[in-house]
């Protein structure tokens, strides 16, 4: 917890203020059953209104002092926690941002929300309850026993015994509840994973009928989170009794023994009045411990979970500022014997890769699914680093090259095509920092998407849908794409980013992309398409089969002939 609580030194200040406010109330919380005792000896007994008049004023005063300094606590108190909860999503989420693709694949995006949501919201609302009351409780417990020994040590012994009873029950109780509330926040994770995934599938569960067996396994995620938050939380509110049982045994004994005491002239109705006082003081500080522990041990398991992400190294130095290449001049790729293959897995995805694509030149890639297409697309702007191997760049090593520059230079489009929240010509202009209405209007045109935004009523300003909805797949696919070319790359990626579009569609599209000086990269499993690039690569299980133009590959790959009958058949595969 030590990093998540460094969070909190902007707010050193503050936090001091809440603090010293804090502990201000708790003085006067503390005096005033010793001034009740002294109004009761002086005035009550010896039946002197003055002395009544004097010691109820002090206490009456005293009381809304304490209300006042109780206010600007709970001010002070929230500012510190709101900021440093503001803080620490603001480096959580930086963090995050740091991340390479192997350390994400570590942690599902529910994991990751609960622990922005959930965990940050645990943690800030246990530090304004600590600078509030958390750490009032215990002083309030150990005060009144200091007090009580002043008021009278003979009657204040039995403090001495019940007391530390039940601090040692307490720790027991912290330790066993902090590794139940881990367990508990795994299983909010895996509630939240699941909804994710329904929310997300929605479409697909109802096309396949699927509920049922989506709602059983909703269902059984909400049990296992059910069960271990019902079986915590009465663990932890199982000592409730215990505490009331022990400290009221206390207050027994503190009024039997002071009966005792004063019939026997050894003490006065004041103190006693005053030890009774005390002791309920201690006995409801001692009640909240049961609140505190349980706000402590999912503080814990909160913190520990958002520091495990803190803490994670970056697997690669997202900072590399080698300046010897600015930015990428050319667009030449070459791949001298690149192999790789994914942290989490031992089987190698790309076997000694090798291809040079001079600048200007479209290469196609072709194979089936897992072949390794979308993995080498990954490794040019550095998204995963190859295990052996060199990828070179203008014929530099491409870790010479600055992160920023070198994926500024990078137009990609993934295969799922993916919309951020807000109007069409944002979801464009976002591809480019500052881009101006003429260059989104022109990277629209040119992604063949500018007619069918105009159509629409609101034209570049309509509203995109969660992820697109309201968009078809070719629209989604065309704004992508748009989105890459409003960059105006050095190297342009395309992985199987016009599969939903019609061929005359693809055609024009592919004939704007010739305007761009950029060298492209195209997946792709349309043999039309792949006719028109320079070279073809041909990919299976990681390895590839064979490299050329579609003439060449139609001569010399039976793979590649296969693949053209499939869509053309077989007299097309003879006559070209």
């Amino acid at each position: 917890m030590k990093l998540v609580l460094s969070f909190l030194k902007p707010y050193r200040l503050p936090a001091l203020l809440a603090i010293a406010l804090m502990l201000t109330e708790l003085a006067i919380e503390l005096l005033l059953p010793y001034f009740l005792g002294v109004m009761i000896n002086e005035g009550v007994m010896n039946q002197d209104m003055a002395g009544i008049t004097k010691w109820g004023s002090i206490m009456l005063g005293l009381a809304l002092f304490s209300f006042v300094v109780g206010i600007l606590n709970s001010f002070y108190s929230s500012h510190v926690s709101f900021s440093f909860g503001y803080d620490l999503r603001e480096r959580l989420f930086a963090k995050i941002q740091e991340f390479s693709f192997s350390q994400l694949s570590q942690y599902p995006t529910s994991a990751l929300v609960t622990r922005f949501t959930n965990d940050i919201r645990q943690i800030q609302n246990t530090v304004f309850i600590a600078l509030r009351i958390m750490s009032k409780a215990p002083l309030l417990a150990l005060g009144g026993v200091v007090m009580a020994f002043i008021v009278n040590a003979k009657l204040a012994l039995i403090f001495l015994i019940s007391v530390p009873l039940l601090i040692l029950f307490l720790l027991f109780i912290l330790k066993f509840a902090s590794r139940m509330f881990s367990k508990v926040q795994k299983n909010v994770d895996h509630v939240n994973r699941v909804m994710q995934e329904n929310l997300a599938g929605m479409q697909l569960i109802k096309a396949f009928m699927r509920r049922d067996f989506e709602e059983d396994r909703f269902e059984e995620a909400n049990i296992n989170l059910a069960q271990s938050t019902k079986t915590t939380f009465r663990f932890v509110e199982a000592s409730t009794p215990v505490l009331f049982f022990v400290m009221n045994m206390s207050l027994v004994s503190i009024l039997w023994f002071g009966n005792a005491q004063i019939i026997a002239g050894s003490t006065n109705v004041g103190e006693v009045v005053a030890i009774v006082n005390y002791a309920l003081r201690v006995s409801m500080a001692i009640s909240m411990f049961s609140f505190i522990i349980l706000a402590l041990s999912r503080t814990k398991a909160s913190a520990e979970r958002v520091q495990e992400i803190l803490e994670l190294p970056i697997e690669q130095d997202e900072k590399i500022a080698a300046e010897r290449q600015p930015a990428i001049a050319e667009g030449k790729v070459t791949f001298e014997n690149v192999s790789f293959r994914y942290p989490s897995s031992e089987k190698t995805v790309l076997n000694n890769i090798s291809f040079t694509l001079e600048p200007g030149e479209k290469l196609a890639v072709i194979g089936a699914t897992g072949s390794g297409k979308t993995s080498l697309f990954q490794l040019i702007p550095r998204l995963y680093e190859p295990d052996d191997g060199t990828i070179l760049i203008d014929d530099e090593p491409i870790n010479c090259y600055d992160i920023d520059h070198l994926r500024k230079s990078i137009g990609y489009v993934p295969q799922s095509p993916l919309l951020f929240t807000g109007t069409i010509g944002e979801n464009i202009k976002w591809g480019k920092e500052g881009a101006t209405d003429d260059e989104l209007v022109k990277a629209a045109k040119d992604a063949q998407i500018h007619e069918t935004i105009m159509d629409l009523p609101g034209q570049y300003k309509t509203k995109v849908g969660q992820k697109g909805v309201n968009l078809s797949g070719g629209q989604k696919q065309r704004i992508s794409i748009a989105r890459a070319l409003i960059r105006k790359p050095k190297i342009l990626m395309l992985d199987d980013s016009t599969s939903a579009l019609d061929l005359a569609t693809e055609a024009r599209l592919l004939e704007r992309i010739q305007t761009y000086r950029c060298t492209t990269l195209i997946i792709t499993q349309k043999v039309s398409t792949a006719k028109t690039c320079d070279k073809i690569l041909l990919i299976d299980e990681g390895k590839i089969l064979a490299i050329g133009t579609h003439e060449v590959l139609l001569q010399q790959s039976s793979l590649y002939q296969q693949i053209v009958q499939s869509q053309f058949g077989k007299e097309y595969a003879h006559v070209h």
